[in-house]
């Protein structure tokens, strides 16, 4: 470790004038002065600037157009939803402050952050740089000590990718499949997705569907949050569908492109698998992720693995479906260590085999269908395996949930909470033509399509699990640090969710801490009898028996 942080003190050293012009970068800004930055307000629903517009439907989910070429697309943006982008920065920089709660801990990691993104602009495109500039004149003033405006921007836009290659976590150990000839009703292609990334429950909050006509390339819709430019979930008006899921990835050294932003070029540029697969091949990335990319006119999907060091194309043959968890399954990866131990030792390889198995019990699948899918909490064979475990499908922490019907141009989006809330119903022709009109003082969406909330959102079962998740928090944060630990919660939280082994874990951890042993031991027995989400998490409930056993 020391040889580590030496090897990285060097490199701060060596690297300071790359930091500096990172930091003094600006892409080029012509025609910036004469763009218009006035919002008007209509309500606090409906908001204006030009063509470009913002409306929150009765579910709470953010409507916006955005239009034009790349910097008045960034201040459209920016001007729109700074309320949203503002909340999102708190939210994140909140979440930062929390699990570091060190300022001088955080001053390192700002200049590590700082030589590490040092890079960064050499891998992003003059367009998505203009644009995120023009987002990131309208962020918050007071996180300018951590990194001026457009850089901080630049930065967020890489935290998917350096979030689970620096603390290798499975931040967003999402599921998603495709399905369609025999599978679905109709024969036609349908994808569902969970984004199962969680930033805390402030971030989680927003969403934003978002429909861009950019003055270049292809019309699409994306699902996202206030000052993110890039694409997680999205559809094109040619029918191509992007969603990505991150991989097991090596520590990086430099950061390239963002994912997000390479699936963004995929959405805004390509017409076709293949020129989605022309385009993934020119960027270089620093981190492992699948890319599903469907295209509703080919009938097709594929899965594009990309890492720093290698690059897989996998496609399925004699099937009408395919599913993809956060490993690789093409032949390019077939022999990677990284990759193996992921399937091994990780949940992604029982999540795979999860959805084969719902996939498989149905005949016919249309979206009511997928829906049902995407929120199935129960593990292999119908085991009870506890709320919030990783190892389901829906591990009750997901930003959204959404379903591409892409020959008909159709998507359903999830409102709050998770991908529990109703999944609301757009149709990409109709809703750029009723943009194309003019001002819309009322949803886009298709109401009378949309998919109900779960009924699970009515039981006193839910309401447990959203008490548990409290009490699970304030326990965590209790342990890592010197506050007391009582004994009632240790009750409390078997008794929320007791098919889940970390609730069991986490008592037998309170029980520990307050030297009674012989309880501590009866509940770590009690976790290792329950479906445990890793082998690391395994090994570490049985260090704890075996602590508990010697201490008796």
């Amino acid at each position: 470790m020391k040889k580590f942080i030496l090897h990285i003190l060097i490199l701060f050293v060596f690297n300071s004038c790359g930091i500096k012009k990172s930091m003094d970068h600006k892409p080029d800004l012509s025609g910036f002065e004469q763009i218009d930055t006035t919002r008007i307000k209509h309500s606090d629903s409906l908001y204006t600037l030009g063509n470009n517009q913002l409306y929150q439907n009765d579910l709470g989910v953010w409507e916006m157009y955005l239009e034009g070429n790349a910097l008045e697309r960034g201040v459209a943006h920016g001007s729109l939803g700074r309320e949203l982008i503002h909340h999102q920065e708190t939210a994140f920089m909140s979440k930062l402050e929390e699990m570091v709660p060190s300022e001088d801990y955080r001053g390192f990691l700002k200049t590590f952050v700082s030589w590490f993104n040092r890079k960064l602009y050499l891998h992003v495109s003059e367009e998505y740089k203009q644009e995120i500039y023009g987002v990131s004149r309208f962020g918050l003033e007071k996180y300018d000590d951590f990194a001026p405006a457009y850089i901080r921007m630049l930065y967020f836009h890489g935290a998917h990718d350096i979030g689970h290659a620096l603390q290798d976590l499975m931040l967003v150990g999402c599921t998603s499949f495709a399905a369609w000839d025999e599978k679905t009703s109709d024969g036609e292609l349908l994808i569902g997705r969970n984004f199962d990334f969680y930033a805390g429950d402030d971030f989680g909050e927003q969403k934003i569907a978002a429909f861009v006509a950019p003055k270049k390339g292809h019309r699409f819709m994306m699902y996202t949050w206030g000052g993110m430019i890039g694409a997680l979930s999205g559809m094109n008006m040619q029918g191509i569908t992007v969603t990505i899921n991150a991989g097991k990835s090596r520590m990086p050294l430099v950061a390239k492109t963002p994912i997000s932003l390479l699936a963004r070029e995929i959405l805004q540029y390509a017409g076709s698998i293949e020129e989605a697969i022309a385009i993934a091949k020119k960027r270089e990335v620093f981190v492992s992720e699948s890319i599903m990319i469907g295209s509703g006119d080919e009938k097709r999907t594929v899965l594009i693995e990309v890492s720093p060091g290698n690059f897989g194309v996998y496609e399925v043959e004699n099937r009408d479906q395919l599913v993809c968890s956060n490993h690789f399954q093409s032949e390019a990866y077939s022999s990677d260590k990284n990759n193996k131990l992921t399937r091994k030792e990780s949940h992604t390889q029982y999540r795979y085999d999860r959805m084969q198995q719902l996939i498989d019990e149905e005949d016919k699948l249309d979206p009511l269908k997928v829906v049902e899918i995407l929120r199935d909490r129960q593990g292999l064979d119908e085991q009870r395996i506890g709320m919030g475990n990783e190892k389901a499908i829906n591990q009750l922490l997901a930003h959204h949930g959404i379903v591409f019907k892409p020959a008909e141009r159709k998507v359903w989006v999830s409102s709050n909470p998770y991908q529990m809330g109703e999944f609301i119903h757009y149709d990409l022709k109709q809703v750029f033509a009723d943009y194309d009109e003019g001002i819309k003082q009322s949803s886009v969406a298709t109401k009378e399509l949309n998919i109900p909330a779960s009924s699970f959102l009515q039981t006193q079962e839910y309401q447990d699990y959203e008490a548990f998740r409290k009490l699970e928090n304030e326990v965590k944060r209790a342990l890592n640090s010197d506050k007391p630990l009582y004994e009632d919660s240790a009750r409390k939280l078997v008794k929320l969710n007791p098919n889940f082994w970390e609730a069991w874990y986490l008592a037998g951890k309170i029980y520990y801490e307050n030297k009674d042993y012989k309880d501590a031991l009866i509940h770590f027995k009690q976790a290792r009898k329950r479906e445990i989400t890793t082998i690391p998490d395994l090994k570490e409930l049985e260090k704890m028996i075996r602590k508990s056993t010697r201490k008796i």
